[in-house]
């Protein structure tokens, strides 16, 4: 009977462990929510810039101010597999005319590193031609 009990309190100790390493075994993907905002594309936004503008370089922001149409939020939050979640908040303030006045970056972005596109044109040697029945040569 004790063998019976011992071998029931290691099984569920086993059983207990094993959950606690299958988290890290399974996958999980990267979620990117809001807008995706790069530091290259908010380094060109500049003081003067109508909203027109800003929206075709930054696309719709995520909130607007409710009280007042002169300040827009972009907020992208970005989280990895297992680390944790990364916000960052641009805040981008109109005029009375439609212009931007100042914008505000809460934390830098991260660098992003583009891939080289190899954009070589390959172009065929032209094959001499000879008659129909000597395709093998």
């Amino acid at each position: 009977m004790k063998i019976k009990l011992i071998l029931t309190a290691l099984c569920m100790s086993f059983v207990v462990s094993a959950c606690s390493t299958v988290e890290k075994v399974v996958y999980r993907i990267d979620v990117p929510q809001g807008n995706y905002l790069e530091k290259s594309t908010v380094d060109k936004l500049q003081v003067g810039m109508t909203r027109e503008q800003v929206k075709y370089l930054l696309g719709t922001p995520v909130l607007q101010d409710p009280f007042s149409t002169q300040t827009w939020y972009y907020v992208y939050l970005q989280q990895k597999a297992y680390e944790a979640p990364q916000q960052h908040t641009l805040t981008v303030n109109f005029n009375q005319a439609g212009n931007v006045t100042d914008f505000n970056l809460d934390k830098p972005l991260p660098e992003t590193k583009r891939e080289v596109v190899n954009n070589a044109i390959i172009e065929a040697t032209p094959q001499e031609s000879g008659s129909w029945w000597q395709f093998w040569k």
